[in-house]
Order: C-alpha cells, then structure tokens, then sequence
C-alpha cells in the first residue's frame, strides 16, 4: 500500500505543516536539488559561478 511505501506525518496543526513545507521548499528544492534550467546545478552552485563572472 501506498503508506508502507510513503509514511505520512500527521501535523498538529496548519501552522506546522505550514513551517515544513516551507523548510522543504526553502531549504532543499530551492537551494539544493539540481535543476535542469540552469544546467544541472543547483541554484547555491548557479549562484556561485556567477558570482566569479
């Protein structure tokens, strides 16, 4: 079943999963994971490289 494979976490409220979500977005999606708009690098790596430009 789909919950053996993807455990949910249940919130104590909307605020919480508020603050996840955008610990999530802000911390990873944004930051780390790569992308393929910017050449497959993630956006600190981007950012760096036109820093030295």
């Amino acid at each position: 079943k789909k919950e053996a494979v993807y455990p949910s976490k249940a919130y104590e409220n909307f605020e919480a999963a508020h603050l996840a979500l955008f610990q999530y977005i802000e911390g990873f999606y944004n930051r780390k994971r790569i992308h393929s708009s910017i050449n497959y690098l993630t956006p600190n790596q981007m950012e760096e490289l036109a820093m030295q430009a």
